[in-house]
């Protein structure tokens, strides 16, 4: 039975409208000239040219590296941080909340291929990480996760399943290996003011 068995994945049908494939190429265009040859102090300018491609963020700095496959499909709160040469790959959509922080080299794949399918379909889901997470680097982080409000993601982790709230996961399959507690702030220190 398995030697009858074959994909055809030159019967691919690309699900996406001629509108986001156009949108994809002048975004394409637009990274490469105008969002990525910028400097390092040019945060406010890459975040500003995002929203003008329907990104709808809050106070988000992205590095010049940083990769977003379809600014339309992304949300970011506040005092979100996206570093070098992270990729957003957000077909079905990347939520981010406040106070995020996304490592370096880190992997947000809202899509994949159904491997059951011989032509290969398009599959996922929107990933979405809650508020005062940190995704450390080169982190992968699967189609239609969500990591929950505190969690930590360790490096190079490969996360499947939604991570529970303020714990710490590591690993491939990641897997929760303890819970985050922070450590009390003292009286008088700058981090209990509120932030602006």
């Amino acid at each position: 039975m398995r030697e009858l068995m074959r994909t055809t994945p030159n019967l691919f049908k690309n699900p996406h409208r001629r509108r986001n494939l156009a949108g994809r190429l002048i975004w394409r265009i637009a990274w490469g000239l105008l969002f990525r040859p910028t400097p390092w102090f040019m945060g406010a300018w890459r975040t500003w040219l995002l929203r003008r491609f329907g990104a709808r963020l809050g106070h988000a700095r992205f590095n010049a590296t940083a990769e977003v496959w379809a600014p339309w499909r992304l949300e970011a709160g506040d005092h979100v941080a996206v570093d070098r040469n992270v990729s957003l790959y957000n077909a079905y959509g990347i939520k981010l909340g406040d106070r995020v922080i996304i490592s370096q080299g880190a992997f947000l794949c809202s899509a994949t291929h159904d491997y059951r399918d011989p032509c290969y379909a398009l599959a996922g889901g929107c990933i979405t990480v809650e508020d005062d997470c940190w995704i450390a680097a080169e982190a992968f982080i699967g189609p239609g996760v969500t990591i929950g409000k505190g969690a930590v993601v360790g490096a190079r982790a490969v996360v499947v399943k939604d991570v529970p709230a303020w714990t710490v996961v590591a690993g491939n399959p990641a897997r929760v290996i303890r819970d985050r507690v922070l450590r009390e702030v003292p009286p008088g220190n700058p981090m209990n003011e509120p932030l602006t």
